[in-house]
């Protein structure tokens, strides 16, 4: 059972995280209550979520965890930070075998010099990239872009042409 926990956790981590690190680092993993729904097949973490790995800190207000489906579904104040990057919003779907996570809700990400606001933004953690949906606000150190849509290149630091 603690195995099944460990590698549930772990893929959540790897799923939400920008970058992963060379080497596996056992996370930290801390709730108000934790269980398994056998009827679903997910994991239940409720209250003050949170999973720390390395550089890299996740929080949530609760969160649903498919091992099988390698599937992570969040809500309640999303947020990760790494390095210079943060990012935030209310809830976030991540597929694992996608590469990818959505999150919806007044997401804003930010790192030195640069602050995005949109609804909605995509990541694929395999490309590093994202793209932010509907009402898209960016601050590029005083130069303010304002646009309907906008795809961001993390690791590269620049604005993809769509």
């Amino acid at each position: 059972m603690k195995l099944r926990i460990f590698a549930l956790l772990l893929a959540m981590t790897v799923c939400l995280g920008f970058a992963a690190p060379a080497e596996a680092a056992k996370p930290e993993i801390k709730s108000d209550s934790k269980y398994f729904d056998f009827a679903r097949g997910v994991y239940i973490l409720k209250g003050n979520v949170s999973v720390a790995v390395n550089n890299r800190l996740i929080t949530a207000g609760e969160a649903r965890v498919s091992v099988m489906s390698l599937e992570v579904w969040g809500t309640g104040g999303i947020t990760l930070t790494q390095d210079d990057i943060s990012f935030s919003g209310a809830s976030v779907y991540v597929n694992g075998r996608r590469h990818s996570a959505a999150m919806k809700g007044g997401v804003t990400f930010q790192r030195d010099g640069l602050s995005i606001t949109a609804d909605e933004a995509d990541y694929n953690w395999q490309t590093k990239q994202g793209e932010f949906r509907s009402n898209v606000r960016v601050d590029d150190n005083g130069t303010v872009i304002e646009t309907d849509r906008l795809a961001y290149d993390i690791a590269a630091n620049t604005y993809l042409a769509e």
